[in-house]
């Protein structure tokens, strides 16, 4: 059961509140922060959450430490600081805690989708902080997960084996080494490029929302997202924008999973092509669609994954056309301008890096470099 560590996590929705019960059943002490106070009233006046599970998996009351509003509260009484939530939130979140962190700390994104350590980092700087704190992120979110009410959460599925890594590199073993009894699935990732560039949601996510728009909003998403969403014709769609995001990755000298060998580690699913293999993944049966599409995987996805994939591509020389027309279809929808709103190179301060820079701000201690 739970060590010394404790953990504030960041976040009461779908994954925060999973993570969070979890954690406490295991018996680590937890706190819980969200920014609106109403939204977890229910579980500070239950002093925890309920989770349900698959058979077999974790379930229980997991009583809370701290559950609260006040950033402050959350983030000086902890060790290790999981922030879950969407990573359109990562800015706000990082400039709001900044004046709390000290040294020693942990944050772990989960997950970074692309860029999000990089990104996270550089608004903790511009707060003027100098605590030395370890940012690290997660390919991933370790659950499939959803909150059942007020104060329960259901897990779906723990994945099996979780790429992480801490910005700069050479701290990702501590940070393994610190969650390991807690989360012994988590892995190294190499770097924060690997991790950014093996983000599945911008894969799947945003493409197979906008393809399934129509019965999206004609049946506010009373269908399964993973199973009646993905057709033939859409599995192929995202096998080229997966080969896309394969290619810019190859630019930057690394070598990023295929979607087919992400679902092969992280559910030991596998099939003769995308379409196949994600249907023989069993925690994708049940997770109904998004019910409208003023969703994360619109308006977190697109400027947080693939804006930056994008904005790579272009730096170095790569065409990502069906990752650009998933962009622009998106900016369409939602009326906005997502590369404006999304994580350019410029907006991360690494516009003007060579490969062979970049690689070494990842790697090296990137506060040399400001």
């Amino acid at each position: 059961m739970g060590n010394g560590t404790r953990y504030t996590v960041v976040g009461a929705g779908h994954g925060g509140k999973a993570m969070a019960a979890h954690l406490s059943l295991k018996g680590f002490e937890v706190n819980l922060y969200n920014r609106t106070g109403e939204n977890i009233a229910a579980i500070k006046a239950r002093g925890g959450i309920e989770l349900e599970s698959y058979e077999g998996g974790p379930h229980g009351f997991g009583g809370l430490n701290i559950v609260t509003s006040n950033m402050q509260e959350a983030i000086e009484a902890a060790d290790v600081i999981m922030v879950v939530v969407p990573s359109s939130a990562h800015a706000n979140i990082a400039r709001n805690a900044a004046p709390y962190f000290h040294d020693g700390q942990t944050v772990i994104l989960h997950p970074g989708r692309t860029c999000g350590a990089i990104e996270f980092s550089k608004v903790v700087r511009d707060t003027g902080c100098t605590a030395d704190i370890t940012i690290s992120e997660a390919v991933t979110f370790i659950y499939a997960s959803r909150s059942d009410g007020p104060a329960q959460a259901r897990i779906f599925r723990i994945k099996d084996a979780v790429p992480l890594a801490a910005l700069p590199a050479y701290r990702t073993e501590q940070v393994l080494k610190t969650i390991n009894p807690a989360y012994p699935q988590f892995i190294d990732g190499i770097n924060v490029l690997h991790t950014g560039l093996n983000n599945m949601g911008a894969i799947f996510h945003p493409a197979l929302t906008l393809l399934n728009a129509g019965w999206i909003e004609s049946t506010y998403g009373e269908f399964q997202f993973y199973i009646d969403g993905v057709t033939p014709s859409i599995a192929r769609l995202l096998e080229v924008l997966d080969r896309e995001r394969v290619t810019v990755a190859s630019a930057l000298g690394i070598r990023a999973q295929t979607a087919m060998d992400w679902l092969k580690m992280a559910y030991t699913t596998s099939g003769e092509d995308l379409h196949e293999a994600i249907h023989n993944q069993p925690g994708y049966y049940g997770i109904k669609a998004p019910n409208t599409l003023n969703h994360r995987y619109l308006f977190e996805d697109v400027p947080m994954s693939l804006v930056p994939i994008a904005s790579l591509a272009n730096q170095y020389g790569v065409s990502v056309r069906g990752i650009e027309s998933i962009i622009r279809i998106a900016c369409i929808i939602h009326r906005t301008d997502y590369w404006r709103r999304g994580r350019t190179l410029r907006k991360l301060g690494i516009d003007r890096m060579s490969v062979s820079e970049l690689t070494e701000f990842v790697s090296e201690d990137y506060r040399d470099y400001y």
